[in-house]
């Protein structure tokens, strides 16, 4: 095995998710990830911590793409359309990464977590909200869109309707109920 050039924390983080994205999170090792850069396994140890510190980086660079990616879809955005582009954006990502789900919930990537729930919270104050129903309310909005986007992605909507237009109804009613719920209180 010849070193590649450029070796790095940043490079080894982004080997590591190319794996995950392949063939899962399971599926991350440090020899894989050593094999893929064409080092011996001790090699990484210059540029990461271990196992279990890849795996936070991994984790935190999920969460601040994802928060990149709420942020730009609200820019410019209030109100219902802005609670909606949070949830479509949310959903995509997971869509088009669906082996990522279950690294946002790594209390490593915490501070990146702490900017996903800003953006969503300033989402939320321009549609009237703070304080605790804020909080109520950014939880729903996380769950809504994790769960729908995990069930898209793992085929589980067996039925011929069109994935966009039950999407779009979601939307529509989670907008719904977060105005019934939390602004009539």
């Amino acid at each position: 095995m010849s070193p590649r050039a450029g070796l790095s924390p940043d490079r080894v983080t982004a080997l590591a998710l190319e794996i995950v994205d392949r063939d899962g999170p399971d599926a991350l090792t440090l020899a894989r990830v050593a094999e893929s850069a064409g080092v011996a396994t001790p090699s990484l140890y210059k540029h990461i911590g271990g196992l279990a510190d890849l795996r936070d980086r991994v984790s935190v660079r999920v969460v601040a793409e994802l928060t990149g990616r709420v942020r730009h879809s609200v820019v410019g955005v209030g109100g219902d359309a802005a609670v909606r582009a949070l949830l479509r954006a949310y959903r995509d990502y997971l869509v088009e990464y669906p082996h990522r789900a279950g690294l946002l919930v790594n209390p490593a990537a915490s501070a990146p977590a702490g900017e996903l729930l800003d953006v969503v919270l300033a989402v939320l104050d321009g549609f009237g909200l703070a304080g605790s129903a804020a909080i109520h309310a950014a939880r729903t909005l996380r769950s809504v869109a994790h769960g729908f986007a995990v069930l898209q992605a793992g085929g589980g909507f067996g039925y011929p309707e069109d994935l966009e237009e039950t999407f779009r109804l979601l939307a529509d009613t989670v907008v719904t109920g977060v105005r019934q719920t939390y602004l009539a209180s």
